[in-house]
Formats: C-alpha cells, sequence, structure tokens
C-alpha cells in the first residue's frame, strides 16, 4: 500500500472495511479535488481485485457503457474487448458472472468513483446498482461495493439518505473534508517540503487543505512564493480554478456562486435575509436548496449566535481559496501577466492584508475548534461553539463589543477567545487590554452570564507578558498547537 499522510480515521475505516467477514457497501463523498479517488486507489489497489469506474461528465448513457466495458475488459479479459451492454443491468449481470469466479478468500473491491455522472436521469444506473448489491454482492463476504461522489448533495440525497433499493444498506460512509493543518504538514514533509507552521498556515489561508492544490507547491519556495506561483502567474495551477470548481460542482451553479460571492464581502457572516438583499434570489425552496448544497459541500458554515436560535445563526463563508480568490484574484485574473513575480509579497506591506489575515485566520480556528478544546484541557468536557456580538443602540452608547469565539462549557464556564494573527510576538498596550476587559464586562452585562469568565487569546507566536497581559489575559494558545 502506498503511504498515505494524515486520513488516520477514514484508514481505520476502510481497514474495518477490509477486515470484515462481510459484504461491505461504503458511501465516500467531499468535494472536487480533496483526494477521494487518491484515498482509495491508494489503500485498496494491492488488497486484492480491485475494479474501478469512472463516470465521465455529461457523458451519454451508452458513452458510459462503452467506458464499462473497456475497464471491464481490461480487468477481467487482459483487454480483449469484450461486447458492450446495451444498459446498466446487464453490466452488472456481466460484472456479477466474472467475479463469481473468484475464490471467497480473496477480497473483490468495485470502486464506482464520480456517481453523480454515471447516475444521470433515465439511466437506471442506481436501480441496477441497487439490484446488484441486493441480489447478489451483498451475500458474498469478500466483496467490498465503493460509490463515490463530489456532489456532496447528491450523494447525501440520493446514497445515504437513499429511500429505495439502498436504503438502509450502507455499512459505512466517510465524508473526506480537507486536510487540518496537522495534515497539511504532514502530507507536505511527506513531499519533502519542508516549511516553518507560521508559512504553512499563510498557504493555508490562501488555498486551504485540499489535497490537489497542495500537490502544487514546489520545494524550496517561500509561502508568499508559493501563492505568487500557484494563484497569481499565468500559468499559475489555480489562476482559473473558481469558476471551474462551481460548475463542476453545481448544476446551474450561477446562484452558488452569488451566495458566495456576496459572503465574502462580509467574512463575519450573514443572515438569511441579508443574503436573499444582496443576492436579489427569491427566498423559497430554490434557495434553501443551495444554501444546503453549499453547506454540505463544505464552502458555507451556519454559525450559531450565542443566547440566541439556531434560526437566527448567520452563514458564514468557510473555504479558503473561495475567501482568497474574491479578496485577491477577482480583479486581476484578466492581465496577470503583468502582475510580476513579487505581486504577492508586496501586499503584505497593504492594510488590506491584515484585515484579510485575521479574518482568513480566524476561519482556520473555527475549523480547528476540537484542537482548541483540546489545547485548553477541555476535551472531554461538554461545550458548545458560537460566536457572540452586542451592536450599540445608539451614537451616546458605547458598549458594542464582538467577540470572535465563545466556549459555552458544562462545566460552569466559559472562553471568550481572542483571535489574532500577527507577523511577530503580540505586545498588548493599555488601550488593547481596556479593550479585552470591556468585552469581558459587555459579554457579562448583557448575557446575565454566572459563569467564570476566561479571555483567551488565540496568537501566531504568543504574547509578551507585560502588566497589560496580566490584567486582561487568563489564558493564550499559539499556533504551535495546530500541528502538535
Amino acid at each position: 500500500m502506498e503511504k498515505i499522510a494524515g486520513r488516520i480515521a477514514e484508514q481505520q475505516i476502510l481497514t474495518a472495511a477490509l477486515q470484515s467477514n462481510k459484504a461491505e457497501l461504503i458511501a465516500l463523498y467531499g468535494r472536487r479535488r480533496i483526494g477521494k479517488t487518491y484515498l482509495v486507489n491508494s489503500f485498496f489497489k494491492d488488497k486484492g481485485l480491485f475494479f474501478e469506474l469512472t463516470g465521465i461528465k455529461d457523458a451519454s448513457l451508452k458513452q458510459q457503457l462503452l467506458n464499462f466495458n473497456l475497464e471491464f475488459s481490461n480487468l477481467f479479459f487482459n483487454g480483449k474487448q469484450q461486447t458492450t451492454p446495451s444498459s446498466w443491468l446487464k453490466a452488472f449481470a456481466q460484472l456479477q458472472q466474472q467475479i463469481g469466479n473468484i475464490s471467497p478468500e480473496k477480497k473483490i473491491i468495485l470502486f464506482f468513483d464520480e456517481i453523480p455522472w454515471l447516475a444521470s436521469p433515465r439511466s437506471n444506473f442506481l436501480g441496477a446498482l441497487e439490484h446488484f448489491w441486493n441480489r447478489h454482492a451483498s451475500r458474498n463476504n469478500n466483496v467490498i461495493v465503493i460509490i463515490c461522489g463530489s456532489a456532496a448533495s447528491w450523494m447525501i440525497k440520493k446514497i445515504i439518505n437513499n429511500k429505495g433499493g439502498l436504503h438502509g444498506r450502507l455499512t459505512r460512509k466517510i465524508r473526506l473534508l480537507p486536510f487540518t493543518l496537522q495534515e497539511t504538514k504532514q502530507f507536505l514533509q511527506a513531499n519533502n517540503i519542508d516549511l516553518d507552521n507560521k508559512q504553512i498556515i499563510e498557504i493555508y489561508m490562501a488555498i486551504g487543505g485540499v489535497a490537489k492544490y497542495l500537490t502544487f507547491i514546489e520545494r524550496g519556495k517561500s509561502s508568499a512564493q508559493i501563492i505568487n506561483d500557484i494563484c497569481f502567474s499565468p500559468n499559475g495551477a489555480l489562476s482559473r480554478e473558481f469558476h471551474n470548481l462551481y460548475h463542476s460542482l453545481f448544476n446551474n451553479a450561477e446562484n452558488h456562486i452569488k451566495i458566495i460571492i456576496a459572503l465574502a464581502q462580509k467574512i463575519s457572516g450573514l443572515s438569511k435575509n441579508e443574503i436573499i438583499a444582496k443576492t436579489k434570489i427569491n427566498s423559497g425552496g430554490s434557495l434553501t436548496n443551495i444554501m444546503h448544497e453549499l453547506e454540505r459541500s463544505g464552502f458555507i458554515a451556519k454559525i450559531p449566535m450565542y443566547g440566541k436560535s439556531i434560526y437566527n445563526a448567520t452563514y458564514r463563508l468557510i473555504d479558503e481559496f473561495s475567501i482568497f480568490y474574491l479578496s485577491w484574484m477577482i480583479n486581476l485574473n484578466h492581465d496577470l501577466n503583468d502582475v510580476g513575480s513579487h505581486y504577492w509579497l508586496q501586499q503584505h506591506a497593504q492594510p488590506k492584508y491584515s484585515t484579510w489575515a485575521g479574518l482568513a485566520f480566524e476561519s482556520i480556528c473555527l475549523k480547528h475548534l476540537i484542537t482548541i478544546k483540546q489545547a485548553l484541557g477541555i476535551a472531554a468536557v461538554t461545550s458548545y461553539a458560537s460566536s457572540w456580538r452586542y451592536i450599540s443602540r445608539s451614537a451616546e452608547d458605547t458598549t458594542g463589543a464582538q467577540i470572535d469565539l465563545v466556549i459555552d462549557r458544562s462545566d460552569n464556564c466559559i472562553n471568550l477567545c481572542e483571535i489574532k494573527f500577527s507577523k511577530n510576538k503580540l505586545r498588548i498596550d493599555k488601550n488593547y487590554a481596556n479593550n479585552l476587559n470591556h468585552k469581558k464586562a459587555v459579554f457579562q452585562a448583557q448575557t446575565n452570564s454566572r459563569k467564570s469568565l476566561f479571555t483567551t487569546l488565540i496568537t501566531t507566536y504568543g504574547t509578551e507578558h507585560n502588566n497589560n497581559y496580566i490584567n486582561s489575559v487568563d489564558q493564550e494558545l499559539t499556533i504551535d498547537i495546530f500541528f502538535s
């Protein structure tokens, strides 16, 4: 087996399936370029008979069946072409006939990739698959069937929540997410790329933990050089990625993109009504479906507000590359030849960079909430994460405040997390200390909380422990927690 960087939990699931003494039906889904195909191929290629069929986007039924026949003939007949089946029922019958000849001691892995493209309307692929599984494959204890797709909403509706012949038949499911920061470092090290933690975070803030994006990183370059090469050079691997990404995942993606653009204009998040106002998309089933698709695909997240119903939650854009593209790339896409090889490094001196970096780092912290809880020593404590803000009611009211992350704990404590991305060790002056104490006081006054409140700093390199720090901060974490 080829060594796989990270993906420990996913490999444990696949190992359990491999060691199982019964037939396995596994659903695997995750956004485009996240590493689904690589994971399955790397894990299973040498584990038995491995059949792989990948759907072709916008192909006709005839073309999909021809593709099946090519893969089928190559595996079972050494490339000698067999008669192309006229339907998926016949295709699965051919497949069953051949795997019936395999020793029951040998594992048989059947991998159907990009299944939404295979199961086009009127193709009856799903019906044939259901029949194949229920009538044949489920009775063979050496068979593992893996059905995989990038369209998360389709996979959830059609496979995981299937109301037909596959209802209740899945034995395991895997939602493959982007790499965490720790997994990103492991992936880079596996490719002999050695960068310090801050540079890895700077790359992550631009392109996230998408496995394919990380393969574009070249050894021996700084984070600024890497981002410039990938995003701002005329032949950069991601210079044309944004629209391709959304159109590859969603039918009629224009409204999906409208919502993403609206959320990028206010990274702290928008309510559903604010999204409607900005995008002019009518409220109703269509908007709800689009929001669900974006949420299930990992592009946006619903962030609850402390003390309020989930219906009052804000929607936040959490896809790093989308934020980066709409912040820095969108207005340059037509003249990248004029940008220059030092463009991104030059942007570091701009005020806009500090604002973007702060919000991007905050988004990363929200994605690594489990790690933050572990570092605080509260992993075993039941807790509820949210954000909080109090808007002043008048110009004379100066008590407005906002807290990036609130961790409300069952042990009668609350962490009020202040998230700061800085180039150097943070120094707290008197004004900043007063601001931190002000936020805590306003939170206590407006929520009437009787819990112990801890001001918790999450920073790049830590904080100078001067008197202002001592008078305003209870705990601090650095970026190193994300890599240990």
